[in-house]
């Protein structure tokens, strides 16, 4: 079955809510993670690595660029992406 991108978004939102929100306050899917001060360099780690294990995939080197992981909308768009270029 194949995933839809708000499907990925959610999972995406309610990881960064659970593991880098501490005041409940709710997240702008656009907004920077980064710029916000929401996730360090380290918790950018975390967050690669959550994708890896949900959804089963890799990221080669040239993948791991700020422009794929700087927010949620982000996220949710190259995850979507790359989750239908390997079914393909």
């Amino acid at each position: 079955m194949k995933i839809t991108q708000e499907e990925i978004g959610l999972k995406v939102k309610s990881f960064i809510q659970d593991n880098f929100v501490f005041n409940g306050q709710d997240i702008d899917s656009e907004v920077s993670l980064l710029g916000s001060g929401t996730i360090d360099s380290t918790g950018i780690l975390e967050v690669i690595s959550f994708l890896e294990e949900t959804f089963g995939v890799r990221f080669d080197d040239k993948e791991l660029i700020a422009e794929n992981f700087d927010s949620i909308a982000k996220i949710q768009s190259f995850m979507f992406h790359k989750l239908g270029d390997a079914g393909s």
